[in-house]
């Protein structure tokens, strides 16, 4: 007997989840950071180990 294929929804909560996030690890994701609020990729990498790596938080201590 063959096994019933399961049927998964699309929708874009992941990739939604994914761009609230900003991966410290990643280089194209870091060099984007700093070249969006104008700060070099160490002080990008920086606030990631400070505040997390939730977008807002991370631009938001950058702007001080």
């Amino acid at each position: 007997m063959a096994a019933a294929k399961k049927t998964t929804k699309k929708t874009a909560r992941g990739r939604n989840q994914d761009r609230a996030k900003v991966a410290g690890g990643q280089k194209y994701e870091v060099g984007y950071e700093a070249k969006k609020t104008g700060r070099s990729a160490s002080a990008v990498k920086k606030a990631v180990k400070k505040v997390g790596n939730t977008r807002k938080r991370v631009e938001k201590h950058l702007a001080r």
